[in-house]
């Protein structure tokens, strides 16, 4: 057995540790926010948060994630109340909304990092994150607004 806290919530699991943590926390835990887009770590759709650092979760084995804090989408706010999220919704970033768990978990990642990034800033930092749709000026505009929602201390843009 391996415990495993995700979402900070334990989850005892009987899988073999060098089992991708994607499928564990998809196909064990249930929690199917984060997706599998490549299985090689190139297209981002299942990063998650694997103590505070973004991961690509289908190539992280659950014997890494053992005894860490592991965040899904599912975890990066209550109430769906992150900056992000809100930015998100207000600026009607998704089209197919597939790879959105895992940009807007790269995308917190880097407005933790930096809390005021420039375009190039935003582009480096979700280079590894494709959309397929191609909404990439309409994330990079999210990311700004939910920098300049965090930086006022609200949550409205």
């Amino acid at each position: 057995m391996i415990t495993l806290n995700v979402n900070n919530k334990n989850y005892e699991v009987d899988v073999d540790p060098n089992m991708p943590l994607l499928w564990a926390i998809r196909d064990v835990i249930g929690l199917t926010g984060t997706k599998y887009g490549c299985g090689v770590a190139q297209c981002g759709a299942c990063t998650v948060h694997l103590d505070s650092e973004a991961v690509r979760s289908c190539v992280t084995r659950v014997s890494r994630a053992e005894g860490q804090k592991i965040t899904t989408i599912e975890g990066l706010s209550e109430n769906n109340d992150h900056p992000l999220q809100i930015a998100w919704n207000e600026l009607s970033v998704p089209q197919c909304g597939y790879c959105h768990s895992g940009q807007l978990m790269s995308a917190a990642v880097l407005l933790r990092e930096n809390p005021n990034p420039t375009d190039e800033d935003i582009d480096d930092a979700m280079a590894g994150n494709i959309c397929r749709c191609g909404t990439y000026l309409r994330i990079r505009k999210a990311i700004h607004l939910a920098a300049n929602m965090q930086k006022n201390g609200n949550t409205k843009g």
